[in-house]
């Protein structure tokens, strides 16, 4: 029996793997920061009650869509895709550009969307509206840049499925 090139290419293999193993770190954080907003009085109050304390439920819940989920779907993708059409992978390097920039811009956006909550939630302690809203601009700005990031990598993502998949029954 002839071996199917996804079956020996190793680094399509790893890097298959690499979206399960992100999905699965993904999971745990989200599911822990999930437990934490739960679980202490203090911090559910701060994230519900303070100004832009929503935005750490927000990068709360673009840790597990795009952490979680979306890395077990592209993993699902890049593993079944090729064994449907019979054809390795269009791009191996445009997996890794996908990967690399999707994690990239997801953290970003996580990191981003904390801090403006947890500026905009203490500042909104001492200073009126208007000043924690011109404070938190900037942040929320930079959850746009690397929400960008996130969204060209998953068009790099279904490129490369899309190439694979071109003419699958010619």
């Amino acid at each position: 029996m002839t071996e199917n090139p996804w079956e020996t290419d190793e680094q399509y293999i790893r890097l298959t793997m690499w979206f399960v193993y992100a999905c699965i770190i993904y999971s745990i954080i989200g599911f822990s920061w999930g437990a934490l907003m739960g679980g202490i009085p203090e911090f559910r109050r701060f994230v519900d009650e303070r100004m832009f304390g929503k935005m750490i439920v927000l990068a709360h819940s673009h840790i597990n869509l795009l952490g979680w989920v979306e890395m077990a779907i592209f993993s699902a993708v890049y593993f079944t895709v090729p064994r449907l059409v019979k054809r390795p992978i269009y791009s191996v390097g445009l997996m890794k550009v996908h990967f690399w920039m999707h994690n990239f811009g997801l953290l970003g956006l996580v990191v981003f969307f904390t801090a403006a909550g947890l500026i905009g939630g203490m500042s909104s302690l001492h200073m009126p509206p208007d000043q924690v809203e011109a404070l938190v601009r900037p942040w929320l700005e930079m959850v746009g840049v690397f929400g960008s990031l996130v969204l060209l990598a998953n068009c790099i993502w279904g490129y490369n499925i899309y190439r694979t998949a071109w003419g699958w029954n010619k």
